[in-house]
């Protein structure tokens, strides 16, 4: 992968991120806590949830940005999305066949990922050839 592809990716995941947290917060708030109420959470518990992803979201993004042991970094995505899908295939299994695609695009962003995860791998494996 040519280096400026990888940090490209890189910034285009971490733009994924932040925004997600921000539109759970600041976009359609009230549609996440219909959402979250539809799989029996609510009051506290579901303003949390949405403040608790939102600041997860925030963090993988910023992580992603600074390139700091990206190798967790890229494994963290991967568990948090995964996470994710999981409860809102409980929550609301409609999901996966909603227009836009909700769920069904965490499948690409996960390959993404793991372009990125042994990318970063082969990187640090040249790093560490004697040249």
């Amino acid at each position: 992968m040519h280096p400026v592809l990888f940090i490209f990716s890189r910034f285009i995941l971490s733009l994924l991120w932040i925004t997600t947290a921000y539109a759970s917060v600041f976009g359609d708030y009230n549609f996440g806590i219909s959402v979250l109420a539809n799989g029996g959470i609510t009051g506290g518990f579901a303003d949390l949830s949405i403040f608790g992803g939102a600041a997860v979201d925030t963090m993988i993004g910023v992580w992603l940005l600074t390139g700091w042991k990206l190798k967790e970094c890229l494994i963290a995505q991967g568990i948090v999305i995964i996470i994710y899908t999981g409860l809102l295939t409980v929550i609301d299994s409609s999901f996966w066949s909603h227009p836009f695609g909700p769920l069904t695009k965490n499948i690409p962003i996960i390959v993404l990922i793991a372009i990125l995860f042994e990318q970063n791998e082969r990187n640090i494996q040249y790093k560490k050839a004697p040249h």
